[in-house]
Parts: C-alpha cells; sequence; structure tokens
C-alpha cells in the first residue's frame, strides 16, 4: 500500500444535495474538532451531512446536524453522540467575514464534504444563497439538454 501523492484528498461523505438546493459563492477548508473514535468511524467511510449547516455563534463557527455514527470497536464504551455541535477551525478574519456575509439576506453556510488531507479531517463548508424552485428545474433542464447534445453528438461519429 503506498502513501497518497501530496496533494490528494479522499473524500468520506459529500452533500450532493446541497448542490442542487444551493447556489455556491465561496468554498472554505475547516478544520473539525473531532474525538478519536469519530475520526475512526470517519476512516470506515461512515457519516452523513444530509441535515447538517453551519452556524457563527460568540465569534465560533459550528457544525451542527452532522451525524457521524459511534465506531464499534473503540475501547471506551462511552461513545460520542452522534449529532452533536463541532467546533469547526477557521481562522479569525476568516470568521469575521463570514459574520459580515451571514448577516446578509439569505446566505447560508453549507456543509459541502468531509475529507482527509495529510491525515487531518477536513470540512468544506460553502457560503451559498438558497436557489428558488423555478431555478431547480432550470438547472436540470440545462443539465439534460446537455447530456441529448452529447449523445447526439456521439451517435453523428
Amino acid at each position: 500500500m503506498g502513501r497518497k501523492a501530496e496533494g490528494e484528498h479522499r473524500t468520506v461523505v459529500s452533500n450532493r444535495k446541497a448542490r442542487h438546493d444551493y447556489e455556491i459563492l465561496e468554498r472554505f477548508e475547516t478544520g473539525i474538532v473531532l474525538t478519536g473514535s469519530e475520526v475512526k468511524s470517519l476512516r470506515a467511510g461512515r457519516g452523513s451531512l444530509a441535515e447538517a449547516y453551519g452556524r457563527v455563534r460568540d465569534g465560533e463557527v459550528w457544525i451542527e446536524g452532522m451525524h457521524v455514527p459511534p465506531y464499534e470497536q473503540a475501547m471506551d464504551k462511552r461513545t460520542h453522540d452522534p449529532i452533536r455541535p463541532r467546533k469547526l477551525l477557521l481562522h479569525r478574519d476568516e470568521i469575521q467575514r463570514l459574520v459580515g456575509k451571514t448577516a446578509e439576506r439569505g446566505l447560508a453556510l453549507v456543509p459541502l464534504r468531509v475529507y482527509f488531507a495529510h491525515g487531518l479531517a477536513k470540512l468544506e463548508l460553502g457560503l451559498a444563497r438558497g436557489k428558488r424552485q423555478f431555478e431547480k428545474r432550470q438547472a436540470i433542464a440545462e443539465r439534460e439538454h446537455r447530456r441529448e447534445m452529447l449523445r447526439e453528438a456521439g451517435r453523428r461519429r
């Protein structure tokens, strides 16, 4: 088993619905404060971002609703709460920018994916604006039109 290349990231959990429901304006790479059994559980590929959201509280950024199930093989049988709020690690100036941006109307902090970079668990956090229903339908129609064009181009060859 060889080591991964320097720039590679192994995505563990992704939030595919977020790209459908939100227009992502900015992305931030954040660290996550986790317990040992939570890290083991994430390394095993378990976890969910389906109901998760970001929140700025008291000058700190938190992820709430992220589900990380207990690790079965943990030595310590006192398991963590699977959906406890977890602190995100960002630079102070990034947090201040997020405070200003989330104060604007309609912007939210949406977790996009959890991955491991250089052995550390990271979370990609998106500053997003919610899409309206007609925008979602329009995006689906454009995607289907693009697929149909590629399909026709393939047939003509």
